[in-house]
């Protein structure tokens, strides 16, 4: 057997748990407090492969081994490494504190309402663009993706947010647990001491009663009625071409969508109910008030950038997907500049037939594979004596492109 021994949070670890060990392993600080039996095999857990290899050779001697490991091991720990090389079988696992509860702890806060991200080896964008998105995330910090470069990504889009930083958790005398602005922490240089860093809009902190742990349940429906949003006269995407420009766009957790032209923002108030981070950007002041009013009022978090594209759009951080609604003339430069940067998709709605083959060879031009349909709907509509008729509704192109799967790689990392 394996047993593999949570802590670093304070939790000193068992005599029982180390006990007839003939190789234990783990990271420096943990094999130094811990009470190691005489005469074990110490390996120092940096690359995983030797480590893993030389375990596989205690075990077939039938040789215990022990695993240190810090917080909860099978929480983005080591267990699930374990598990797969051994399997689960040959695991007892003894959990500690994960860095996550005691982080909450420290500072009083729930956190079964939270969204935990990992960054550590991977990349930071997802962790940013879920902290753009969600009220409170924990992150778990890496080289790298600590949380100085966490808060310089989120100082220029959430001004909003405070940064926990939590380091040395459960280490008397050195544990710290600050609470920093983003452009604070993007200033500082945090060591290697840190835990976990938590993004919290305060306003927002505590929440309400939860059922599921987590990312929030996904709305119940979408493609909701125009009457949901604020708009000017009708000037709003309709919902037949928002469920299908929303099933083209795949917003997600994780991921950074932009509306083009929003108007209303619907659009981008969709995407963000679904879990994808945001950027609305619109050239009029009256529509920028708009789309925050209706973010607002179906609680979601959506970033209005007050510009003309494609200008405006040099300053953004690259998306996964955009929509582009609108345009005049000049929708194809616009969708040439956002298919340029789109990690995977564009789609644009468009209702002038005159301009089809221009957005078409845009997308194509950028290496996208491009499709897409006439949309004309007709809705029930009451007449007078108990009757319906069909009121037909204007016509719209959409069209979409997409990033050919030979250009990006396992994770869809655009090459």
């Amino acid at each position: 057997m394996i047993t593999v021994v949570g802590t670093g949070t304070g939790a000193p670890v068992a005599a029982e748990a180390l006990a007839g060990a003939r190789l234990v392993v783990g990271g420096r600080r943990h094999l130094a407090a811990a009470a190691l039996p005489e005469g074990a095999e110490r390996v120092v857990l940096g690359a995983l492969a030797p480590a893993l290899d030389t375990i596989e050779r205690y075990l077939d001697k039938r040789e215990p081994v022990v695993v240190l490991a810090s917080g909860d091991p099978g929480f983005f720990g080591i267990v699930r490494v374990l598990a797969e090389r051994f399997g689960a079988d040959r695991l007892d696992v003894r959990p500690g504190v994960s860095s996550v509860a005691a982080a909450f702890a420290r500072i009083g806060l729930p956190w079964d309402d939270a969204v935990v991200v990992s960054a550590h080896g991977r990349d930071l964008r997802t962790a940013v663009n879920v902290c753009r998105a969600r009220p409170k995330v924990a992150v778990l910090t890496g080289p790298g993706a600590g949380p100085a470069e966490l808060g310089a990504a989120l100082a220029r889009t959430s001004g909003g947010r405070v940064l926990v930083v939590a380091s040395a958790l459960g280490d008397p005398g050195h544990e710290r647990v600050e609470r920093v602005s983003p452009a604070a922490a993007a200033a500082r240089d945090w060591g290697t001491g840190v835990n976990v860093v938590l993004c919290l809009d305060e306003t927002r902190a505590l929440g309400g009663v939860r059922t599921v742990a987590g990312l929030p349940p996904g709305p119940a429906g979408w493609a909701l009625d125009e009457a949901e949003f604020t708009h000017r006269d009708s000037m709003i995407t309709k919902f037949e071409v928002r469920a299908l420009a929303l099933a083209r766009l795949g917003p997600r957790p994780g991921d950074l969508v932009w509306d083009v032209g929003a108007g209303s923002g619907s659009v981008a108030v969709e995407c963000a109910r679904l879990g994808a981070a945001v950027t609305a950007v619109e050239k009029t002041r009256d529509g920028v008030e708009r789309i925050r009013a209706n973010a607002a009022a179906h609680g979601v978090d959506v970033r209005a950038v007050h510009g003309a594209a494609p200008t405006v759009l040099s300053d953004l951080d690259d998306p996964d997907a955009v929509f582009v609604g609108g345009g005049g003339r000049e929708l194809p430069a616009i969708v040439t500049a956002c298919a340029r940067r789109a990690r995977r998709t564009v789609v644009v709605a468009l209702a002038a037939l005159d301009r089809v083959p221009a957005v078409r060879e845009a997308l194509t031009g950028t290496g996208f594979d491009c499709d897409g349909v006439l949309l004309q709907s007709s809705r029930l509509a009451p007449l007078p004596g108990d009757v319906t008729r069909l009121a037909a509704t204007n016509p719209v192109f959409l069209l979409w492109g997409v990033r050919p799967p030979a250009s990006t790689d396992s994770e869809g990392v655009a090459q």
